[in-house]
């Protein structure tokens, strides 16, 4: 039961998701929203909605090892699995407008996200704190992009293009959005309830499956996403997808979350995975920066980073497995 549940959250995610968001451009382009402002938000940002309502779903239960997991497993997917991943398909090109201004964000919130969970919860005004902060970078952006039509304003315009509408009529744009964000809600709640019945069963902490299975689950938007701009040899669209939604975990789904329901952090999260998570950002700037693109051979650099991780969270059920046969 618990594995079709899985299945079942999984495959609302990914199609929830994807309606959403074609749904919701479509309705932003019938109220002659700026394109720029499309790409800044609904594009990156709204792929990022199944990690939103998994980690909602996960703190109204009392889980939250996966309402936190979930986050920073997600980040530490979309760099070392899906830009791995998309690297491998074609080298990323890098918008260096885009980096200069966005990598030390990823970095400084990702710092400032471990800080946080050094304290052991993350309180309302934590999060209040966090969801100001994502408010502030979204607008400086916007403003900044709109003013001077650099590399950073191409990209975000690029990502909005990458969206195609599904339905012309308006009605029909919003009856899409609408069924988006509803399989994304009923998604996430099969995948969190899942997730814990298959943790229980195989003796895993809940921290484990939410930095693993839901996270990985709750990141198809994005994995989808990046590989469609990666095999349309759209590297640079692939590449700003991940970092917008990674800021919008740390900022926008830590925050929402604190705020709805105050959060304690696992110790295991907080002493090795937020490391990981910044490991694997370092890593990403250092191979964005060199040659402004991240060349085949560093793609594979990432995605077998992320196999080791995932390998060394999964040895205690591995040597468990051995044991009783």
């Amino acid at each position: 039961m618990a594995y079709l549940q899985l299945l079942a959250g999984l495959f609302l995610l990914l199609a929830g998701g994807d309606l959403f968001v074609r749904g919701a451009v479509g309705v932003a382009q019938r109220f002659k929203v700026s394109p720029l402002l499309i790409g800044l938000t609904l594009v990156g940002f709204g792929t990022s909605l199944p990690e939103l309502f998994a980690s909602l779903e996960a703190a109204r239960i009392g889980s939250p090892g996966i309402a936190v997991g979930n986050v920073v497993g997600s980040n530490i997917a979309n760099i070392l699995l899906i830009l791995g991943l998309s690297a491998l398909i074609t080298p990323l090109g890098v918008a260096r407008g885009s980096l200069r201004r966005d990598g030390p964000v990823l970095i400084g919130t990702s710092v400032l996200t471990i800080a946080i969970c050094l304290f052991g919860r993350i309180e309302r005004w934590w999060g209040l704190m966090l969801l100001t902060l994502l408010l502030t970078y979204v607008v400086h952006a916007y403003l900044s992009e709109r003013r001077q039509a650099d590399g950073r304003a191409r990209l975000h315009l690029a990502e909005a293009a990458e969206i195609k509408p599904l339905a012309t009529a308006l009605p029909a744009r919003l009856a899409v959005t609408l069924g988006g964000l509803t399989g994304i809600i009923l998604g996430a709640g099969l995948l969190v309830d899942g997730a814990i019945v298959l943790a229980r069963a195989f003796g895993l902490s809940e921290a484990v499956i939410g930095l693993t299975i839901v996270a990985v689950g709750t990141s198809l938007p994005e994995l989808a996403t990046s590989l469609i701009a990666a095999l349309r040899r759209h590297g640079d669209v692939a590449l700003g997808n991940v970092v917008g939604s990674n800021i919008f975990n740390l900022l926008g789904i830590l925050g929402a979350t604190a705020v709805f329901r105050p959060i304690a952090v696992p110790s295991e999260i907080a002493r090795f995975d937020n490391w990981i998570m910044l490991a694997a950002t370092g890593l990403f700037i250092l191979f964005a920066t060199t040659r402004s693109k991240v060349e085949r051979w560093e793609g594979g650099v990432l995605l077998a980073s992320y196999l080791a991780y995932v390998t060394v969270l999964l040895v205690p059920v591995l040597g468990r497995t051995l044991e009783l046969v």
